[in-house]
């Protein structure tokens, strides 16, 4: 599975702590990150994570293009909601493209630890299943 993993400043050490909690889970799957977030993960845990720009400079629009091509099965954002974000719009356009593309989306660690579980389960195989169907150009 493809994995996005974003996080605000305020919950990035959140996110190093989630990862490092299921590194054993993580290190199977590939992983994605916008800037920060991808190189504190990285040092932190040794997995491989292909990081993309920050999130103000572009990284979540880069994770929302492969949403758009359904090339991302999950993705999990901590953010921070009472912080005002000074690119909102990129934030809610990402949600908003996950909605679209019903890709799992998680937004607080309690939500990320059941998905990662229901992943590690293979609850969400299913995400494979249509990957390899649309890349086929195949519908739905």
């Amino acid at each position: 599975m493809k994995i996005a993993l974003v996080a605000h400043d305020k919950k990035k050490d959140d996110m190093v702590q989630f990862t490092l909690a299921y590194q054993s889970i993580l290190e199977k799957h590939e992983l994605f990150a916008t800037g920060t977030t991808g190189q504190r993960i990285a040092e932190a845990t040794g997995l491989k994570v292909r990081r993309f720009q920050s999130g103000p400079l572009g990284g979540d629009q880069q994770i929302g293009a492969m949403i758009a091509q359904n090339d991302m099965d999950i993705v999990i954002f901590f953010r921070d909601p009472l912080t005002a974000q000074p690119h909102e719009p990129d934030i809610n356009a990402l949600i908003r493209l996950a909605d679209v593309y019903e890709i799992p989306l998680a937004t607080n660690m309690a939500t990320a630890e059941i998905l990662i579980m229901a992943m590690e389960r293979g609850e969400l195989n299913w995400r494979e299943i249509i990957r390899n169907r649309r890349h086929a150009g195949g519908s739905l």
